[in-house]
């Protein structure tokens, strides 16, 4: 988004833009709410994954692109002409040992520049510090919610009755996870769509706890085994009424964001979770490693247009913002 239309879009303000996308229906007058997104300042802040050694197992190969201070003006200028107005920043993996500088550091944006206008924020369920932390999340109203991803295996390795130290059936780690519902925090759940059985128990024991699914459950495989089984776990999951389904980072390494690619991928997630419980989001910047969010939101409306106008709303902006409360 150029800066003129950022500003113009930020007088007109989201209500004014839902009204206008309502009448006309046009692709250019979406307002989006982008779901999950990051800010980085690599030389001020440590994350030990962009500033230290790379890790050898990122899921989209080499990101030395992305290993650099990624703030609110370059987040915008790499909207392009989209209509971002609010944005859900997702914990950047920021130095485990203080998780707490995060939020001072995200909350401290937010008041200069306007972004984001929400955020999940790190814990670590199994540790001895969680009260205390998510006690101070739930005083901080920019703080939804809270990422701690769960213990995983290769699918190769998964049988149902899987269990570990950090898994979403660790008894210390279901302890700390005991403590969102009542302090009204959701939980951004990042992890390999084979482990979708646990995350179905996970929001079936924690009914009163709001579930969301990163990445649209990671569908790497995009062979049709592949796709069949994630489907399967899809529908698993999705039998639970308190999970909804983030449409993200569902690129392709190596190739360019395609709606004949992803198409498939998108279409099913919202035929398995419907339009009221989906959302769209950019992932950025990890996800500039393989696309521009141009092409990412470009290929989002293309597949979208098969689905009502009010339906398109929900998907780019009205569903973020009632989960997110924004």
């Amino acid at each position: 988004m150029s800066d003129d239309l950022h500003d113009s879009d930020a007088v007109l303000g989201a209500s004014a833009l839902r009204r206008r996308f309502l009448e006309t229906g046009a692709d250019d007058d979406l307002p989006i709410a982008d779901a999950h997104q990051h800010f980085f300042d690599v030389d001020r802040n440590h994350y030990p994954w962009l500033s230290d050694k790379p890790v050898d197992n990122f899921r989209y190969g080499n990101y030395d692109k992305i290993r650099r201070t990624f703030l609110p003006d370059d987040y915008f200028r790499a909207t392009g002409r989209h209509r971002v107005v609010k944005t859900v920043l997702i914990e950047a993996e920021w130095n485990p040992a203080d998780p707490l500088g995060e939020l001072q550091w995200v909350e401290a944006l937010a008041h200069d520049q306007g972004f984001p206008h929400a955020m999940s924020a790190q814990v670590w369920l199994d540790r001895d510090d969680v009260n205390q932390v998510l006690d101070t999340y739930a005083r901080h109203p920019l703080v939804k919610g809270v990422r701690h991803k769960p213990t995983a295996v290769a699918r190769h390795e998964y049988s149902s009755g899987f269990t570990a130290p950090g898994s979403m059936r660790d008894p210390a780690w279901r302890d700390g996870y005991a403590g969102l519902g009542p302090r009204a925090l959701l939980f951004e759940l990042q992890v390999n769509w084979w482990h979708f059985g646990e995350a179905a128990e996970l929001a079936r024991d924690f009914p009163q706890t709001q579930i969301v699914i990163n990445h649209t459950g990671l569908p790497a495989d995009r062979s049709d085994d592949g796709l069949r089984a994630w489907r399967l776990a899809l529908e698993t999951v999705a039998r639970e009424g308190n999970v909804h389904l983030k449409i993200s980072g569902i690129c392709v390494p190596g190739q360019r964001w395609s709606v004949e690619g992803n198409g498939p991928v998108v279409r099913t997630a919202i035929d398995v979770f419907g339009t009221h419980r989906c959302s769209f989001a950019s992932n950025y910047p990890v996800d500039t490693v393989v696309d521009d969010m141009t092409d990412i939101f470009d290929g989002f409306k293309a597949i979208a247009r098969a689905y009502s106008v009010e339906d398109r709303l929900r998907l780019f902006y009205d569903n973020t913002a009632r989960v997110y409360d924004l």
